[in-house]
């Protein structure tokens, strides 16, 4: 685990996570993967060790995919969140399109969790955050930090914590 402090107030916080781990198997649309046993436990066990770190301002957002959606009922289960806004359009792997949605939410959410997909999550990271990270681990947990006040002017944020699930086992 590698936790990066902060010395900035910013006003913005984004939690990224990726889907947990799915399955390939019997499903003729990758929209409707499932998640492998696997991925259940990794997301529980990301979810717990992270728990300390939401509070109850978070909004939960997640691509309406099944393996994505499933992911974040589990995480939201674990942190007490009980809505979860579903948007087909997250269900994309061009980082161009992630960072749209994100510019377009709305400023009265200070804190949001986004359940999505990669290659758009790590090259988001990457454009955003201010530590390399070479892939974003299924159920992996990159949170973000923004010095503004406007999800439309995000630029170069901090990247407050790294964590996948392999630094837990």
């Amino acid at each position: 685990m590698r936790i990066l402090d902060s010395n900035c107030t910013s006003m913005k916080k984004l939690i990224i996570i990726r889907h947990a781990k799915s399955s390939w198997d019997g499903f003729a649309r990758d929209f409707d993967r499932t998640l492998e046993t696997r991925g259940i436990k990794d997301a529980q066990l990301m979810a717990q060790a992270t728990q300390k770190l939401i509070t109850a301002d978070y909004k939960i957002i997640a691509s309406s995919a099944q393996r994505a959606s499933h992911t974040a009922q589990i995480f939201a289960s674990v942190y007490g969140i009980i809505s979860i806004d579903y948007l087909p359009e997250l269900y994309t792997f061009d980082e161009h399109v992630l960072e749209q949605i994100v510019r377009t939410i709305d400023n009265q959410y200070h804190h949001i969790i986004l359940f999505g997909h990669n290659e758009a999550i790590t090259n988001f990271v990457n454009k955003f955050g201010d530590v390399f990270i070479p892939n974003v681990a299924t159920s992996g947990f990159t949170m973000l930090e923004f010095t503004t006040d406007n999800w439309q002017n995000i630029s170069s944020g901090k990247t407050l914590k790294i964590l996948s699930p392999k630094d837990l086992k």
